[in-house]
């Protein structure tokens, strides 16, 4: 999939704070911080990228988790902080222009 260069970006940033892939656990809270950046179009292209180089279990679990994340950002839920922060850490980690500590 050829993305604009700032999703081909992002997915860069992904690749770099999660150079052996994002873990399960991870995608929920991963989805809602970059929804707060990306329209829901741009999450679901990189949800896509990230796809596309998975197994079939992983990759339905990423569509589901973007899904599942639009629907509770449209609902104003959030993930926990803790996990907020956790994956904000390796976002920064990997160059994350934009991660900062989640508001409480």
């Amino acid at each position: 999939m050829d993305l604009p260069p700032f999703l081909a970006a992002v997915v860069g940033w992904l690749r770099a704070g999660y150079p052996e892939g994002v873990p399960e656990q991870d995608y929920q809270p991963l989805f809602a911080l970059l929804g707060t950046h990306l329209t829901d179009d741009h999450l679901a292209a990189v949800a896509e990228e990230m796809a596309s180089g998975a197994e079939p279990g992983p990759a339905a679990a990423i569509r589901a988790a973007r899904d599942s994340a639009s629907a509770a950002g449209a609902a104003g839920s959030r993930p926990p902080t803790a996990a907020l922060a956790r994956v904000s850490a390796r976002l920064a980690a990997g160059g994350w222009p934009l991660a900062r500590p989640p508001e409480s």
